[in-house]
């Protein structure tokens, strides 16, 4: 995860929504939809997060969608490039949102939620763990980390990431990888689960995705963990 996403920070949405046309959705509908899931699991452990962490939060497109979960009192986006954290201010700006440039200001503490949307394929594998380790940092005891990635077993999924200046570096990691990457730092792993399965053309089929869930089929999976 590097400076690189300055250069992207204004065209970035644009950038994004043509990556994902051959989906046939926005990314409002993914963005959606990975903080509905998460609000599902969230519900079902019981866990009101009030206080909210989006590492690698890029332009904040997440941040109203994660303000939105039930309890939900702030939310601090974090991330390296600048340039793309003015646009969040810029875009999502709140009173109730902080944005951190990570490495120049004070690191958060004492959170309760974690999350992250398609940032570790962009780091570097030998750097990885490091990340790890802050978002662990960042936690307060018992607090989750809702870690989603690209599934690379899926064919669309890197067809998408194939046509995507975006994701031109890109080292995706496979669901494995990063149940074994959170655990190798601390996290206790509470469930891997596998989201957006059929692309719009196919959207009468999606009330088949919440029990499929629990296999690799989806674009994307969810990893969700627990700091002891």
């Amino acid at each position: 995860m590097g400076t690189d996403f300055d250069e992207f920070a204004d065209d970035y949405d644009a950038l994004l929504e043509e990556g994902l046309a051959p989906s046939g959705e926005s990314k409002e509908y993914f963005a959606r939809g990975r903080v509905s899931w998460l609000r599902r699991r969230l519900q079902e452990l019981r866990f009101t997060p009030r206080a909210i962490l989006d590492f690698g939060c890029g332009t904040g497109s997440a941040v109203p969608h994660l303000l939105a979960l039930p309890g939900a009192e702030r939310a601090v986006g974090a991330d390296v490039s600048r340039k793309s954290l003015e646009v969040a201010r810029r875009s999502h700006g709140s009173e109730r949102a902080d944005w951190i440039v990570m490495g120049a200001d004070p690191d958060p503490t004492g959170l309760d939620l974690a999350f992250c949307n398609g940032v570790f394929h962009h780091i570097e594998p030998d750097k990885r763990a490091a990340m790890v380790r802050w978002v662990f940092r960042s936690l307060r005891p018992r607090g989750l980390f809702a870690l989603w990635e690209n599934n690379p077993w899926n064919p669309g999924t890197r067809y998408i990431m194939k046509r995507s200046p975006l994701d031109a570096h890109a080292l995706p990691l496979s669901p494995l990888q990063s149940r074994r990457l959170l655990a190798s730092e601390g996290f206790e792993i509470l469930a891997t689960d596998f989201l957006f399965i059929f692309p719009r053309a196919l959207g009468s089929l999606r009330w088949l995705e919440p029990p499929l869930a629990r296999l690799p089929l989806g674009g994307q999976y969810q990893v969700l963990a627990r700091k002891p």
